[in-house]
């Protein structure tokens, strides 16, 4: 299934993919339904039940109509996340650009939840941000809370997979050494369109193309089979000494091609236009605005 949130008169709103252009409200074909994917992650048998009595675009789930995206614009697929994990030097090609090693770890940091920005909503920039890169990432997202979690546990922990772009304020970076301020900048956290649960993917999403695009060329390529990490061993380290709770957010890494190690230096411009995709996935597409 491709889970999506949608802008409703209500408020934010759960439903299903059903086609790129139409969407099954989850709570109007169910209104006994948790309202947010945070709690609907621990009912996806009976939204997968909803889902399997859908007929054409424009059909009816028992009595009740199926959505146009041209009425409803999406939001990020997990609303309000409790935390949002990165990983730093994940992809051997990125770490080599850098001239660094491999790490012996996980290298985590973190990302303010009001970074999240849907598919096709601009990321934007202040005047005073002119060194702002784009990294495509694989993201996973938890469904079900654990701590302490074993590799061979991962995967019943998680609710699915979506394209991610850390945007990242290059100068807030290095200046603070810490990562949190360059890497939360408001709308600098694109994910989407949807999120896609497992049992679309192959095992612990191993073997997907990842590719970035800026103004429609690739400065990104590679496959998550790149990954030093893979996602069964973020999830035991990050859960190590932390509680993960359904609707965190875990991205993975970027490959090489960010636009700091580039020569000469390529930063993100009002006018530019950032894509993002995974195979699978879909395609993450968000234009660059100025404040």
């Amino acid at each position: 299934m491709r889970l999506i949130s949608f802008r409703h008169a209500s408020g934010p709103r759960p439903g299903v993919a059903l086609s790129d252009k139409i969407y099954l409200d989850i709570l109007a074909a169910d209104p006994e339904l948790p309202t947010g994917w945070n709690l609907l992650f621990a009912h996806l048998d009976r939204v997968a039940e909803l889902v399997s009595q859908w007929h054409e675009p424009g059909g009816v789930i028992d009595g009740v109509p199926l959505i146009s995206s041209s009425k409803h614009s999406l939001l990020p697929p997990v609303v309000s996340p409790s935390k949002i994990i990165a990983v730093g030097l994940n992809y051997r090609d990125h770490a080599q650009e850098q001239n660094r090693r491999a790490p012996a770890h996980p290298l985590l940091f973190s990302k303010a939840s009001t970074c999240l920005q849907a598919h096709e909503g601009p990321i934007v920039l202040d005047p005073d941000l002119t060194r702002v890169d784009a990294e495509a990432e694989l993201a996973v997202v938890i469904g079900r809370a654990g701590r302490r979690i074993s590799r061979e546990d991962a995967a019943s922990h998680i609710a699915g997979y979506m394209c991610f772009n850390d945007v990242t304020n290059r100068e807030a970076q290095r200046a603070d050494k810490q990562f949190f301020r360059g890497k939360s900048i408001d709308t600098g956290g694109p994910c989407g369109p949807w999120l896609v649960t497992p049992d679309e993917l192959p095992p612990l999403a191993h073997g997907l193309e990842i590719r970035g695009w800026l103004n429609g060329e690739i400065v990104q390529k590679s496959n998550t089979d790149q990954l030093i990490f893979p996602v069964d061993e973020l999830i035991r380290f990050a859960s190590q000494h932390m509680t993960l709770l359904p609707g965190d957010i875990i991205a993975s890494g970027t490959p090489a091609g960010v636009g700091v190690f580039r020569d000469p230096p390529r930063f993100l411009q009002p006018g530019d236009v950032c894509t993002v995709a995974i195979e699978g996935l879909g395609t993450l597409v968000n234009p660059v605005v100025s404040s």
